[in-house]
Formats: C-alpha cells, structure tokens, sequence
C-alpha cells in the first residue's frame, strides 16, 4: 500500500504596499509589479479615484430600471416578530453608531406597527468595526427562492490565466446600492434598543440578495464578462490587456 501524501491548499499571498491618492483616500498595490507599471498604475488610480466610493455618501445606488429587490412572501406564511436580544453594551454602541451612519445615508428609515420584525447579528470586522447582518431567517423562510445562478468559481478562475497583471476590487457595500422595491421596505424592519428600522435599500442577510446581486452585474458587465472582467457576485477582477 502506497501511503497518500497529504496535500493542503494554501492561499497565494503577495506583498503590497499602500499608495496615498489624496483626501485621505487610500488603495493597495502589488509591490512586485515594475516601476514603470507602478507609476504609471498609481497615475491612473489618482486620476480616477473619484470613479470609486469611498463613504457611504458616495453612493448613489443602481438606477431601479436596472435592479430593484422585491420580497415576495408565500400566501401561506404568517408574519414573524422578534424579540429583542440581549447583546453586551461595547456592542450595542458599535451598532448604534452603524445605525445612525446608515440612516444618515439613506439607507433606513423609520418603522411602526411592522408586521415583520427581525434582530440583528453582529458581526466583528477586521478594522474593529461591527458589520450589520440581519436574523432573516423567518422571512426568508416566507419567501420563495430567486434561482438565478451565481458563476462556478473554478470557470472564473480559470479564465484568468495568461495574464499577467490583476485589478482585484470589492463592491463598497455592494449590496445597500440596490434600492428595496417601496411595498416591500417594511418587510426588512428591524429591532434596537433606540427603534426599529427598516431599509430602503438591500440590506444583508435576505435569501435571494446574492441572486438579485449577480443578475445586476450581468446586466451591467454581460458585454465584458469572460473578456475584460470576471465578477462574482460583488468582488471582480479586471484583465488589463
């Protein structure tokens, strides 16, 4: 008996090196890549750095004629409310503070006497900062599955060989750039100490977002896809000629 050797699949890191392009606006490079390319790059990112979002305030979200997300609910389904959770106070305040960026976005808007009430699940992000998910879990159960596919992960990775240079770029908040349909807002209320809330735009946590997601991309990028860009629900990869 041959013993099988054990493999393990690591993940390719390269260094990188931060490059200021003004305003306190920062993005990351390859610090392998040549001089010349690196001059040139950060000459074109510093050119166009008003092309990408870099706050909330910068996103004027996908026009609806593209996208808009609709939640439907099975006739037979009753309304869910939650209860408040218990959550420790260093957190509380982290969302109250995510609460009140969002609102003053325009993501949220006030809510009384919804039907639908989740709670939210808190999760902590690299930078110490807490990411807004919500317990959809009722609702999505309600609701009937979107089944636009999303793209097989080997194909795109696949098709990215023979190049030789990479732009990796990440939807900023990808998902609040896709408006609620208005009918459909107060389904996505949600419950805090300070209110309840709901969005007015795509929040995280609902069954059918990375679905509604991609068919928006496609919609957007169908001409490129496979050529210049291979795009992932909100993370894409260019490649330059």
């Amino acid at each position: 008996m041959v013993e099988q050797e054990e493999k393990q699949i690591l993940t390719h890191k390269e260094s990188v090196e931060i490059v200021s392009l003004g305003e306190g606006k920062e993005v990351k490079i390859g610090a392998s890549i040549t001089v010349e390319t690196k001059q040139d790059l950060i000459e074109l990112l510093r050119e166009f750095k008003d092309v990408f979002t870099w706050s909330y305030q910068d996103m004027p979200g996908l026009n609806t004629d593209i996208v808009v997300y609709q939640l439907p609910i099975k006739e037979e389904c009753r309304p869910v409310q939650q209860k408040l959770r218990r959550m420790r106070p260093n957190v509380l305040l982290k969302i109250k503070k995510e609460v009140k960026n969002q609102f003053d976005a325009g993501f949220l808007q006030v809510v009384k006497y919804s039907e639908w009430v989740a709670n939210i699940v808190p999760v902590p992000k690299k930078d110490g900062k807490v990411r807004m998910c919500m317990d959809y879990r009722d609702l999505n159960k309600a609701s009937p599955k979107d089944n636009f596919p999303l793209s097989h992960i080997d194909t795109l990775v696949d098709n990215t060989e023979g190049y030789s240079l990479f732009s990796f770029m990440d939807g900023f908040s990808g998902y609040n750039q896709i408006k609620m349909h208005p009918e459909d807002m107060e389904k996505t209320t949600f419950v805090t100490i300070w209110g309840t809330f709901c969005y007015k735009v795509m929040p995280f946590g609902l069954k059918n977002a990375g679905a509604t997601y991609q068919r928006a991309m496609v919609t957007l990028f169908h001409d490129m896809m496979h050529k210049e860009i291979e795009v992932y629900v909100d993370d894409m990869i260019a490649n330059p000629k």
